[in-house]
C-alpha cells in the first residue's frame, strides 16, 4: 500500500473509531477493506501518533493517542482512551466565515446544487462558528448581477429601462419600467418599478426577464409609493397549501401573510399571491413536503414541472 493511501486511512480511521466508540478488529477491517492484521497494526500505530509540544517532540502521556490494550489483546476490541486536539472546534475570524459563507451562498446558486439541506447546513453552523458575527453576504448570480448593474446605470441616468416579460402560461410582453430597484426576498431575485404597460408599481420576478436593457425615457414616476413585496393586489389569486408543521419555519415570509390552521402536526395556509404559478418553486424546493391544494391549475403546474424534472434523469 502507498503511503498516501496508508495516510488517508489513517486519517479516516480516527473519527472513525472515536465515532463507533468499541468496534472488534474484523469488523473495522470489514469496514475499511484491509486484513484483520494489518487492522491492528494500523490501531498500534496510533499510540505514536499526537500532538507536538512546544519544542516540537512529544512530552507528555496526554500528547498521544492511546488506546485500552487491555481489551484489544484479551477480546480484540478497539477503543481509544485518549484523542488528541480532535475536539477543539476551529474559530473563524468574522472575515474567513464571511469568506466561506460567500462561496457557499455562490455553489447554493448553481442548479442541482443548492437543493438540498447540506449546503444550509453548513451556512447556519460557519455563522455559529465564528469567533463574531459574520458580516451578511448576498451572493447574486451572473444574470441577476448583470440586471442589477443595468438597473443602478439606469437609476444614475435617470432613464427607464425595456425589457421582455415571460409570465407563466401568457405570451411574452414587452415592459418598459421606471426601475427602483433589484432585491430578493426567500431566495428569489425580483426587480421592482412603475409599469407604463399597467400604469402602476410592479414587481417582476427576475428568472423572466429577458433582455434587458436602457432606454432614453426619462424615469417619472422613480418617487411614487413602492407596494410590499408581497402586497396583495386586485388580481392576486388565493392559493391553500399543506405542509408538516415542522415545515413552517422554513417558508419565511410567505406565511407572514397568510391565514393558517393547524391540526394534528398538519398546517393549512390559505394566502393570496399574484402568480399561483410561482408555488411550484415552493413546492419543489421542500423535497415534497409542501401540497399545493388550490387553485388547480396551481396544482397541475407543480405537477407537471416535477415531472419535467424526473425526466431529466432518465
Amino acid at each position: 500500500m502507498l503511503a498516501t493511501d496508508r495516510a488517508a486511512l489513517m486519517l479516516q480511521l480516527v473519527p472513525y473509531l472515536i465515532g463507533k466508540g468499541e468496534v472488534s478488529v474484523a469488523e473495522a477491517a470489514d469496514e475499511f477493506d484491509v486484513p484483520p492484521a494489518q487492522m491492528r497494526a494500523m490501531v498500534e500505530k496510533l499510540t505514536v501518533i499526537g500532538l507536538p509540544g512546544d519544542g516540537g517532540f512529544w512530552q507528555l502521556p496526554n500528547d498521544l493517542f492511546d488506546i485500552n490494550w487491555d481489551l484489544l489483546d484479551e477480546r480484540d476490541l478497539i477503543v481509544i482512551t485518549n484523542t488528541v486536539g480532535l475536539e477543539r472546534a476551529p474559530r473563524l475570524t468574522a472575515r474567513e466565515a464571511a469568506a466561506l459563507l460567500a462561496g457557499l451562498q455562490l455553489a447554493r446558486s448553481v442548479p442541482g446544487v443548492g437543493d438540498g439541506g447540506v449546503i444550509a447546513g453548513l451556512l447556519s453552523k460557519l455563522a455559529r462558528g465564528a469567533s463574531s458575527t459574520p458580516a451578511d453576504v448576498i451572493v447574486a448570480p451572473g444574470p441577476v448581477d448583470d440586471a442589477r448593474v443595468t438597473v443602478d446605470e439606469a437609476l444614475r441616468r435617470g432613464v427607464a429601462v425595456s425589457f421582455t416579460y415571460r409570465a407563466p402560461d401568457a405570451a411574452p410582453t414587452t415592459r418598459t419600467v421606471d426601475p427602483v430597484k433589484v432585491l430578493i426576498a426567500d431566495g428569489q431575485w425580483y426587480i421592482q418599478g412603475w409599469c407604463h404597460l399597467r400604469e402602476a408599481m410592479r414587481t417582476f420576478h427576475l428568472d423572466r426577464v429577458g433582455e434587458l436593457e436602457l432606454t432614453d425615457i426619462p424615469i417619472e414616476h422613480a418617487e411614487d409609493p413602492v407596494p410590499a413585496l408581497f402586497e396583495p393586489g386586485e388580481n392576486d389569486i388565493v392559493v391553500r397549501l399543506r405542509f408538516p408543521d415542522s415545515v413552517a419555519p422554513l417558508l419565511g415570509d410567505y406565511l407572514d401573510r397568510a391565514q393558517t390552521d393547524s391540526v394534528d402536526g398538519w398546517s393549512v395556509a390559505t394566502m393570496r399571491i399574484a402568480d399561483a404559478h410561482s408555488m411550484k418553486r415552493l413546492a419543489a424546493r421542500r423535497g415534497g413536503d409542501i401540497e399545493i391544494l388550490d387553485p388547480a391549475p396551481a396544482r397541475a403546474a407543480a405537477a407537471a414541472w416535477a415531472e419535467a424534472g424526473l425526466a431529466q434523469y432518465r
